[in-house]
């Protein structure tokens, strides 16, 4: 009988099994700097080693750790080819806008590349050519246009009629000489050269606000603490510090899904990406010394959407149609939540035009590792005083009719749609009822709350209404989270901040004190 692959219970990275990565304590002083970064991933510790080598004096905060936020959970791949973008760019943004942003994310791939040659970093990186594919006729013809503007642009791509899996296409196209490699083998080099050029690194520091000081920037922490430079580059995935760049409104957060497989057959080569909704995308990694293949897709609006681990099924589904029945074992799933921009470019460059020395970089798009890696470039530029061709394309005070205004408007009204949504929903589950490890809605004297009932059986109860801008949280079973239709925000369990845009946590409340409270469990909620 042949047994069928499971989907482990718990929400693991590979990348962190093999690496040891460096800790930091948290500050516990005032400091000065020339710079403070806010932010461990790919675009702050970047930062931080391109100014460290020019001997500027660098802070770097961090809320939890180094590279346990997007950088840890990628797939790390290295690439221009960032799904069907260049026809979208040319025929809406013109032709500067589209060649500049391919050349952008060229010259990331290329700075990565030359420092791992130059350090001789071991971090699997390798090139391999990238393909887009579709399944239907409508993407065939997506493609096609893109393949178009690929010429226009001067782009090296190719058409094709097949890839080296068992799915059924209508076309592919390529991209030659892309990569990936191992993000955090990568980053962990980068971070050993910042210490030895002094620069300081603190981790568990949250970084809670900005102060103008004469001229100067002071970075405020949760714990009272004050980081005086003259540069802050807010590198925190969301900024920590919106100013008044209203970014939560010009942005949305998706959520995606991987799985890591160990199939019985070789890697055949390439990276590839289903253009087809749900998208899927397959690429080789390493794991444990084996050749493995990570299988990702299943992206939704953080918040939105059917249960999570209803994601992994489908990539489990999409795994059980190119690889034969017992040819292949589940290692380890997790996920992922990226920030996408109303024009698909990112956001790098002074917060707002009145404070030029507080920087920020969002909105990668799922496309973090060169984008992530060009906007360290580009801010570190800006320090510096050098040159930076691509400083107007990703500037964040952009705001073009076409099409930033028209999808301002739809972002906002589906954020108003899930706010009205939440307040309206009358839950009727009860906590008695919870297994363990499960969560939910319930209704607790006439208001929406949220309850998870951990494996020890301890229930955790707290106000499901988001502290960011009031929309009402859902459970998310697969990262055992409360997360936000409408901005993307997510908490623990007990109701600790994940993600931004929220600083404040949601409101706990003891089950046992709730005894006096009346759970409503009639047909109505109430």
């Amino acid at each position: 009988m042949v047994v069928k692959p499971n989907i482990p219970d718990e929400s693991h990275s590979i990348w962190h099994d093999e690496v040891s990565i460096p800790t930091f304590e948290p500050l516990t002083q005032d400091v000065t700097a020339d710079v403070v970064i806010v932010g461990g991933g790919i675009t702050g510790i970047t930062a931080a080693y391109l100014l460290t080598q020019q001997n500027v004096n660098v802070v770097l905060l961090d809320a939890n750790t180094l590279l346990n936020g997007t950088t840890g959970h990628t797939t790390a791949k290295v690439t221009a080819q960032h799904e069907i973008i260049y026809n979208d760019l040319l025929s809406k943004m013109g032709y500067n806008t589209a060649r500049m942003y391919y050349e952008a994310n060229t010259d990331a791939l290329h700075l990565i590349e030359e420092l791992v040659t130059n350090y001789q970093i071991d971090c699997e990186f390798e090139k391999q050519d990238a393909y887009l594919f579709s399944t239907s006729g409508e993407y065939k013809n997506k493609l096609e246009k893109e393949y178009q503007a690929y010429e226009n642009l001067n782009i090296k791509g190719k058409l094709e009629t097949e890839i080296p899996f068992n799915i059924t296409i209508e076309n592919a196209l390529s991209m030659k000489n892309q990569a990936q490699f191992h993000p955090l083998k990568y980053l962990t080099h980068l971070i050993q050269l910042i210490t030895e050029k002094n620069g300081q690194i603190y981790e568990q520091t949250t970084a809670v606000d900005v102060e103008d000081s004469n001229g100067a920037a002071v970075v405020v922490t949760k714990d009272g603490f004050r980081v005086k430079a003259n540069y802050v580059l807010a590198c925190s995935h969301f900024p920590f510090y919106e100013g008044t760049g209203l970014y939560s409104t010009r942005m949305y957060a998706s959520r995606s899904y991987v799985l890591a497989v160990k199939a019985n057959k070789p890697y055949p080569g390439g990276m590839y990406l289903s253009v087809d909704k749900p998208e899927h995308s397959i690429r080789k990694a390493h794991y444990n010394g084996e050749e493995i293949y990570l299988i990702n897709g299943e992206d939704h609006k953080t918040g939105q959407g059917q249960g999570m681990m209803e994601h992994f099924k489908n990539l489990k589904r999409f795994c059980d149609d190119i690889f034969t029945e017992g040819e292949y074992e589940i290692l380890q799933r997790w996920s992922a939540q990226d920030l996408i921009t109303l024009d698909k470019i990112p956001y790098v460059g002074a917060i707002t035009k009145k404070r030029q020395n507080v920087l920020i970089a969002t909105g990668y798009r799922k496309w973090g590792m060169t984008n992530g890696t060009n906007a360290a470039k580009l801010m570190s530029d800006i320090v510096l005083g050098n040159l930076n061709p691509y400083q107007e394309l990703f500037s964040p005070s952009r705001f073009s009719p076409d099409p930033s205004l028209k999808k301002f408007f739809m972002e906002n009204l589906d954020m108003a749609k899930h706010l009205v949504k939440g307040k309206m929903e009358m839950p009727r589950a009860k906590v008695e009822d919870l297994d363990f490890d499960e969560g939910t809605t319930i209704r607790v004297d006439g208001e929406r709350k949220g309850a998870y009932k951990d494996k020890d059986g301890e229930v955790h109860i707290v106000d499901t209404t988001c502290t960011h801008a009031g929309c009402e949280v859902n459970w998310n079973e697969s990262e055992r989270s409360w997360d936000c239709p409408c901005h993307g925000s997510r908490f623990s369990y007990t109701g600790e901040v994940i993600e931004g845009p929220a600083e404040a946590p949601l409101q706990k409340h003891d089950h046992h004190m709730l005894d006096d409270f009346k759970f409503d469990d009639d047909s109505s909620g109430y």
